[in-house]
């Protein structure tokens, strides 16, 4: 998981030279990765270099539209978590600020969701700890900005959260099929952490027994985790990404909205004119079943939501 960093100095503006040189037309195929963090303790970052793809799918659910199908160019380099925020990473955030998280999270409490009092991205309702390297939930949208905004400060670069274009550009990795790794689910447990034969309450794994409540079925498969991974468990994009698919959803700026607006197809984020009633957040999760995996399907929710299932991963744009 830790692989050679580069800083700022001689050898990074080479690379990003060389990375903005590239065509921004097309998404990079088999360009290296380059890499980077801000400080110890703040994300590692992967440079994205700009492109165009195909938004959106045919496959949407009623009322939850992913279309229409539409062109997006990107024509910037911007910078992208390499991993979901982590919980050390927030912790860190949590004791230098006078931010108070959010708590109360929306947990599965055996037989449906419900809000928990006491539960909060400390106690996100596993049933046991979390450790320091799995990604933070039970944080709502506010959380997430709020990190953001220290991270900022702490660094002096323009750290933000990802529009949704372009969090379903870099999800894709320059693929077209349902998913990142090809048009078949069979093989999901490979490639994320999703809802599976593992998945369910800490009660009911105690009970051997696994969840029959919700209104969807397992992956048939099993990637060998009840509740979150640790960040990395799982194989890259072709964009060096981990985990855009399954572990945790992770918010996005964008104001939900269908269908697409038909002015956003350039990286932007879309915002309401008014009162923004959910937010978008893509990427499936640890108790989300394979159809919600595809990186077309769009979640949306409330800003001031704590759900257990929810976390983020961040952004930085570059000169």
């Amino acid at each position: 998981m830790n692989s050679k960093m580069f800083h700022s100095g001689p050898a990074a503006i080479i690379v990003l030279m060389s990375l903005a040189a590239m065509s921004a037309c097309q998404p990079v195929n088999n360009a290296p990765i380059a890499e980077f963090s801000d400080c110890e303790s703040c994300p590692t970052m992967v440079v994205v270099s700009g492109g165009s793809f195909q938004m959106g799918s045919l496959e949407g659910e009623e009322g939850r539209s992913e279309g229409p199908i539409h062109n997006v160019t990107i024509d910037y380099r911007f910078a992208v978590g390499k991993y979901e925020v982590t919980y050390g990473q927030f912790a860190k955030f949590a004791r230098e600020t006078n931010h108070t998280p959010a708590k109360n999270c929306t947990i599965w409490a055996g037989h449906q969701w419900a809000v928990v009092e006491g539960t909060s991205w400390q106690n996100p309702g596993y049933g046991r700890t979390v450790t320091e390297n799995e990604p933070v939930s039970c944080v709502s949208w506010h959380d997430a900005k709020a990190y953001i905004s220290w991270l900022s400060a702490k660094t002096g670069k323009p750290y933000r959260l990802l529009s949704e274009s372009e969090w379903e550009y870099v999800a894709r990795a320059g693929t077209s099929t349902r998913f990142f790794w090809g048009d078949s689910a069979d093989e999901i447990c490979r490639h994320a952490n999703v809802f599976d034969k593992s998945g369910g309450h800490a009660s009911d794994l105690a009970s051997g027994r696994q969840v029959s409540d919700l209104a969807y079925m397992p992956a048939d498969c099993d990637d060998g985790y009840a509740f979150t991974a640790p960040v990395g468990s799982f194989g890259p994009n072709a964009f060096g990404l981990f985990d855009v698919t399954g572990n945790v959803w992770e918010w996005t700026e964008d104001c939900y909205t269908v269908p697409y607006p038909p002015d956003v197809a350039d990286g932007r984020s879309y915002q309401a004119k008014g009162v923004c009633e959910r937010r978008s957040i893509r990427g499936g999760g640890w108790i989300t079943p394979p159809a919600r995996q595809r990186p077309t399907f769009r979640g949306r929710d409330p800003a001031d939501l704590v759900f257990s299932p929810f976390g983020f991963r961040v952004a930085q744009d570059l000169q």
